[in-house]
């Protein structure tokens, strides 16, 4: 009789239940369902890992991006002393050609006035000796 009711695809499970499923294919059907049970519960797990690498990487760009424009503003800044400092060396330079020149001006201002003064001193010694 269980051959009969098989061909009319009614089965008996182990534990005599009535069943329309072949027990061979119930069985590979509950091992399926487990299985992809156990896959689901993986991949729920790797994206929970791939949403934390990702979360990881986010905050990592970010604080790189931080690092970033803080590495320009310091090249910028840099820059800015350079041309400060440039600017601040023509200026001493244009300072020093202005003192050389105001130098060479009065040695040759005191050179005259110490002719002047020689021939002075020569008048009054001349002066004095004829008198």
């Amino acid at each position: 009789m269980t051959e009969m009711l098989a061909k009319l695809g009614i089965y008996f499970d182990d534990l005599t239940k009535i069943r329309i499923l072949e027990p061979e294919v119930a069985e590979q059907t509950n091992e399926l369902n487990e299985e992809c049970k156990t896959f689901v519960e993986k991949i729920t797990e790797f994206q929970k890992l791939v949403d934390g690498f990702i979360s990881v990487m986010e905050n990592l760009a970010k604080e790189v991006e931080r690092e970033k424009m803080k590495a320009i503003g310091i090249r910028n800044m840099l820059k800015s002393v350079a041309k400060q400092r440039e600017s601040e060396q023509q200026q001493l330079q244009a300072l020093i050609i202005e003192k050389s020149t105001e130098l060479e001006r009065l040695r040759i201002q005191h050179q005259s006035l110490q002719k002047t003064e020689q021939e002075q001193e020569d008048i009054i010694e001349n002066l004095v000796l004829n008198h």
